[in-house]
């Protein structure tokens, strides 16, 4: 009997580990979709441009119109998380992107029908990235929290790539209506998995104040970290003006910048600039989205391996975080000043992959700076904010495009935007990222 009891925590644990993985792959896989959802518009551009008769600035609005309630959603839905459970916001969301993609599937639904599903769709998925790493989160204590942030992120890469070769077989088999329509399909499966294996992990706060939920052990009490602040007790806007909260969203928005210009306009620049077919591309568009996915990963690791090991969270989730978008900066400028295709792709897989890799850093860092009672609506503003980007990129490359003299400096202009958009991201970080620091002084503003 001594035993039995002895082993029954050992057993609980293990059970639990092995929920938090099975989370977090249902996680990973929602943000699949949500990627797949932003792509299907840039991959099937040409012929949704050719059938609906759009110009550059007009398809450019399109794009952009994804993100007109996004921000505001994000914003919306990162408050409610720290008040209702995830596990029905989640399903609800990944309603709402079935919802908006279906009606696509309709011959009259034209060029209003398609600026008022992206809307609809928009508004649902502001809030998947942060309410997915929100909700991995409750699964992990927190200097563990950078690995399974890295693996949701690495769902957003994983459904560009899954979705290239697809969207395009069926747009090229079926029309590109049925693409979107097999995206809204894909969506209903998503919920009845995630309303069978989803739900919220030991280290949610509970809706009626920050304390673990039931038999967890406490936020970071395992790691012999002071108790943080009820969440009460901790002024919001202190959080949203340290320097590591303004750091990571700024440095997200010059991110996004560039995702959003990727969705949007890297298969047409591809096609008209660049010289690939339709079966090209469909191979090329899944390169950074890998490269995406190896680098968050490791990204994601080598900073919970330097945490582990004692260094910093300044030097594990800001500096290192910082080289990345810088190094994405430097390659975008390239880009389009290079003639070879084997010197141009090599450049574009890094250019639209390697900024990315900072996301699971920042969101890590924004997250051990706040109690559990504000991760989700901290979480959720800072990613509405840095969204702000993707509804500007697509409609400001498209009026670029349009100005310039030819497409190909049209889209040179573009790419230059981006370029030095991202370098700043990447100084800004290195120079305000300081989560250690930040977490005290908000601790202590939390007692006074």
């Amino acid at each position: 009997m001594t035993l039995d009891a002895d082993a029954r925590p050992d057993a609980a644990a293990v059970a639990t580990r092995r929920r938090a993985r099975t989370v977090l792959v249902v996680l990973a896989l929602f943000i699949v979709i949500n990627a797949a959802d932003k792509a299907v518009l840039g991959l099937t551009a040409d012929p949704v441009r050719d059938d609906l008769g759009l110009t550059a600035t007009e398809f450019g609005a399109v794009a952009s119109s994804f993100y007109l309630l996004f921000s505001l959603s994000a914003v919306a839905v990162g408050f409610l998380g720290d008040r209702i459970r995830t596990r029905p916001l989640l399903a609800a969301l990944a309603l709402v992107w079935a919802a908006a993609q279906l009606p696509i599937l309709l011959p009259a639904a034209g060029f209003g029908a398609l600026i008022a599903t992206r809307v609809v769709l928009g508004a649902g998925e502001g809030p998947g990235y942060p309410l997915a790493n929100y909700t991995a989160f409750t699964w992990f204590p927190e200097k563990e929290r950078s690995l399974p942030s890295a693996v949701v992120v690495a769902g957003g890469a994983g459904g560009t790539v899954v979705a290239a070769p697809l969207v395009i077989l069926v747009s090229n088999t079926l029309g590109w209506r049925a693409a979107f329509g097999l995206l809204g399909g894909i969506g209903i499966v998503w919920v009845i998995v995630w309303l069978r294996l989803g739900g919220s992990g030991p280290y949610a706060a509970r809706l009626d104040g920050p304390a673990p939920a039931e038999d967890a052990p406490a936020d970071h009490a395992s790691f012999g970290a002071a108790p943080r602040a009820p969440a009460g007790e901790t002024p919001f806007r202190r959080i949203v003006t340290s320097g590591t909260w303004l750091g990571a969203t700024f440095s997200a928005f010059t991110v996004m910048w560039t995702l959003a210009l990727g969705f949007a306009w890297l298969p047409l620049f591809l096609e008209e600039q660049a010289g690939f077919s339709d079966a090209e591309i469909s191979g090329i568009v899944g390169l950074p989205a890998l490269s995406m996915a190896v680098l968050v990963l490791t990204a994601g690791a080598f900073a919970q391996r330097l945490l582990r090991r004692g260094s910093t969270a300044r030097v594990a989730q800001g500096l290192v975080g910082a080289v990345l978008p810088l190094l994405a900066g430097a390659c975008l400028l390239l880009t389009t000043r290079v003639g070879p295709a084997a010197l141009l792709l090599p450049l574009l897989v890094v250019a639209f992959s390697a900024g990315n890799g900072q996301t699971p850093l920042t969101n890590s860092a924004i997250a051990d700076i706040c109690p559990p009672g504000r991760r989700s609506a901290a979480l959720g503003l800072s990613y509405a904010l840095a969204a702000l980007s993707s509804l500007l990129a697509p409609y400001v490359t498209g009026r670029i495009i349009d100005a310039a003299p030819t497409e190909a400096l049209g889209y040179g202009r573009a790419f230059d935007v981006a370029a030095l958009l991202l370098i700043a991201g990447g100084v800004v970080s290195m120079l305000l990222i300081r989560p250690d620091r930040d977490a005290l002084l908000i601790r202590a503003t939390a007692k006074e």
